[in-house]
């Protein structure tokens, strides 16, 4: 699972994931790799703050990597929107736990 910024609310959802095993998380912080190099690290999960700049990298790769999953983050409110290569979806911090949770496996 990536982490693509360094927003105090990238800081806290990690700081939470980094307590559950099933979770392998990497920190990025600008500047950003490229979709090429992003690819090659084959990140399940990537997950962004939804007030800053689009990972336009992250989102090259939904073409390439259908089974990734895009999480975007609202630091103002208790929602998560999700983009895969199937599906585009609004969520609770709660259902996102849940979905995350079911991801990793």
């Amino acid at each position: 699972m990536i982490l693509f910024g360094k927003s105090v609310i990238l800081g806290t959802v990690g700081a939470s994931l980094r307590q559950r095993p099933e979770f392998e998380v990497i920190a990025l912080a600008p500047p950003f790799p490229s979709a090429a190099e992003l690819e090659q690290l084959a990140p399940e999960i990537i997950l962004f703050d939804l007030q800053a700049p689009p990972p336009e990298p992250a989102f090259a790769l939904l073409e390439s990597c259908p089974g990734l999953l895009l999480v975007g983050v609202s630091p103002d409110r208790n929602e998560v929107t999700m983009w895969s290569g199937q599906m585009f979806t609004q969520l609770s911090t709660q259902e996102l736990v849940q979905a995350l949770a079911t991801k990793a496996g």
